[in-house]
């Protein structure tokens, strides 16, 4: 090889070299989500998997990042996890200000997310209005919010009751130790069918509003200026139909799964 030619090999290679710094890193970061919310997230064999895992995982490794997807968190622990610095991303979380202290939210949505009550199907109750809910026992999971005109509501006007997994909702919804459950439409179906609710358990017609999950960083995590890339690549995905397919796609799984798994 010429002289001329080494120098060019050379140079070749120390672009590339260049190329590959600039968009991979040695970091291996931390996300965790809901874990009993399917089909945006959830945990099956130990693992958290659905929709907002998999586009987490899959634009962070555009941006050249490893993310490692922990599973062994309730709710408002991943939360504060991510709070305190001990994880990176939340795969999917409503935008509400208690969190805005600590998180940085994408500004185009993972997915819509249509907020119904279900209630049991023997003892429905007469609901036009918020109003009419007052005094009533609601079911709700540790760390869950629903919009804050909802969660304030709640916390003011009805009496909450806490548990850490979602199923013992249903059941108690089932056997009428509570009045209602607030939980998304889709999810709330998809739950209730797969755990065997679905004859007793009910949603009723009234959507109580429209929330919107959003991929979040951590303040602590550095990692806020890759949101403009998130955004764009989010809003892609809606527009080309990658969204609607996760979704379709990790319901099915859901419901192919067995109770077994679901208890893991």
């Amino acid at each position: 090889m010429t002289r001329s030619g080494q120098w060019w090999l050379i140079m070749l290679l120390s672009a590339a070299l260049l190329l590959l710094s600039s968009t991979s890193h040695s970091r291996t970061l931390k996300a965790c989500g809901h874990p009993f919310y399917p089909p945006v997230s959830w945990v099956s064999h130990q693992q958290l998997t659905g929709l907002a895992p998999a586009v987490t995982q899959q634009l962070f490794a555009e941006l050249g990042y490893s993310v490692k997807l922990s599973a062994g968190y309730n709710w408002k622990r991943c939360l504060l996890e991510v709070q305190q610095g001990n994880a990176d991303i939340v795969v999917a979380a409503y935008r509400i200000p208690s969190r805005e202290s600590y998180l940085w939210f994408s500004s185009q949505p993972v997915i819509a997310d249509q907020v119904a009550l279900f209630v049991n199907r023997n003892t429905p109750l007469p609901f036009n209005k918020l109003d009419d809910l007052q005094g009533k026992v609601a079911g709700l999971l540790l760390g869950d919010s629903f919009g804050e005109n909802l969660d304030q509501f709640l916390l003011h006007k009805t009496r909450i009751e806490y548990v850490s997994r979602n199923r013992q909702n249903f059941e108690k919804l089932a056997n009428q130790k509570i009045d209602f459950m607030p939980i998304g439409i889709l999810s709330g179906r998809l739950q209730s069918r797969k755990l065997g609710f679905h004859e007793q358990v009910i949603p009723l017609d009234y959507r109580v509003s429209t929330e919107f999950y959003f991929l979040a960083v951590g303040k602590k995590s550095g990692l806020q200026q890759h949101l403009p890339f998130i955004n764009q690549r989010l809003q892609e995905m809606h527009q080309n139909g990658t969204i609607d397919r996760l979704t379709d796609r990790y319901s099915l799984l859901y419901l192919d799964q067995t109770v077994a798994e679901q208890r893991q």
